[in-house]
């Protein structure tokens, strides 16, 4: 993944302006592009943020399930940030390097157990189509309960929309990526 080029095309919000809750944000998670450079919309801020954070940090899927699908997003979104971000939480998460790399190439181009396989398989037809195909659901099927399935599909969604905004946005990853 490569930064984004050009400049942040709405710089990130200096921090005597912020408000409590990107206060309390980046009191937690330090002053990140993310949540600075969102947090000039106060009120998109403050209903995203919630969100987000409960897919993360408060979601039924597993972490490495979770990072394999967010990992295989950014990939396919071409989001530096997101990528670069999600291989320290994907490492935290118990990927492998060679695992993390290998989402970034074919699906094919790694052995993946079948139930790997079939979570990284659901984000590349997501973001390829749009849905998911019966082959593909039934895979999903047998390792997730209802609940994981339907987050499993938002959280693929939610990370695309986040890489749309992100790129457009130009949000550049902080210098420690």
């Amino acid at each position: 993944m490569s930064v984004m080029p050009g400049t942040p095309r709405i710089k990130p919000l200096p921090e005597n302006e912020w408000d409590t809750v990107l206060s309390a944000v980046a009191s937690t998670t330090g002053p990140l592009n993310i949540f600075t450079t969102l947090g000039r919309h106060p009120d998109l801020f403050k209903a995203w943020i919630g969100f987000g954070s409960m897919l993360l940090l408060k979601g039924t899927l597993p972490p490495r399930d979770r990072e394999l699908a967010i990992l295989r997003t950014a990939h396919l979104s071409g989001c530096a940030y997101e990528w670069g971000h999600h291989v320290r939480i994907g490492g935290e998460a118990g990927l492998s390097g060679t695992e993390i790399a290998a989402l970034a190439a074919g699906l094919d181009d790694h052995p993946w157990a079948p139930g790997d396989r079939a979570v990284v398989a659901a984000a590349d037809e997501l973001n390829a189509t749009g849905t998911l195909g019966d082959a593909t659901w039934s895979a999903l099927a047998e390792r997730f309960d209802e609940r994981g399935l339907i987050e499993l599909v938002i959280l693929i969604g939610h990370y695309r929309m986040l890489a749309y905004g992100l790129n457009a946005l130009r949000v550049q990853p902080e210098e420690s990526l």
